[in-house]
């Protein structure tokens, strides 16, 4: 039996909908302490999930429904029927724009939230804007850092971030030399030399951090390598 055509149309708005609206996104525990949780649920509107807050590699893949997040200890508590889950008032939220399809959520201790003691930000890793041999800097400390990482120029200002481009062609290793410059200050200090390995497949996110009690920050870097049609699961961070 053929089916009418306004049905067959409905059905195309339907499919192309759910695609418009899938997201997916990998989450890192930048600096989470060790009595912080490792694991809460996430809540993208449409329904929760259990998802896993690693601090020294990215997560696996999440699927996300929709762009309303809320990061919780558990599943929300049901509703009457027709009415939203309820979330409680003052849990971490942050929220997708539908322009975006990939990301990252960066989470971060918060002790203060009494609901889930974290806070999230969001990082836009759509391809279109962020592809694989690429590198995303960000620069969370008060030091301008700058140098050498394969054949690029690295200069990170404060409390910035930055693109960077290949640091080298295929599978291999590229020198690295970098430098920081502590606020008042006008001479460049060392911060790390050394080499790293390039892996084309992937697309690499930097942090530079100042530890506590420290006067000299510190990188760390986390690959993102995804096999096509399939999770990929991150490496590592290299920590200097």
């Amino acid at each position: 039996m053929r089916l009418p055509l306004f049905i067959l149309l409905l059905v195309s708005l339907g499919a192309h909908a759910a695609e418009k609206s899938a997201r997916s996104c990998r989450i890192l525990f930048l600096g989470g302490p060790d009595d912080a949780p490792d694991k809460l649920h996430l809540f993208d509107g449409a329904g929760s999930q259990e998802v896993e807050l690693p601090r020294m590699n990215f997560s696996p893949v999440y699927q996300i429904r929709s762009g309303a997040l809320a990061m919780l200890p558990s599943p929300p508590a049901p509703a009457p029927t027709g009415s939203p889950p309820v979330i409680p008032v003052g849990a971490p939220t942050a929220v997708i724009a539908e322009s975006i399809t990939d990301f990252y959520l960066i989470v971060s201790s918060d002790p203060a939230n009494k609901v889930a003691p974290v806070k999230m930000q969001v990082i836009n890793a759509d391809a279109a804007n962020f592809k694989r041999g690429q590198m995303l800097w960000y620069n969370l400390t008060d030091n301008k850092v700058g140098g050498l990482v394969g054949t690029r120029k690295l200069l990170v200002e404060p409390n910035s971030r930055l693109l960077l481009d290949a640091p080298a062609n295929g599978l291999e290793d590229y020198h690295v030399n970098i430098h920081f410059l502590p606020p008042g200050k006008t001479r460049m200090e060392p911060l790390c030399e050394t080499n790293w390995t390039h892996d084309p497949r992937c697309r690499s996110v930097f942090f530079i951090l100042k530890p506590a009690g420290s006067l000299i920050p510190r990188i760390l870097g986390f690959p993102d390598f995804r096999e096509a049609g399939k999770e990929g699961k991150a490496g590592p961070g290299d920590a200097m």
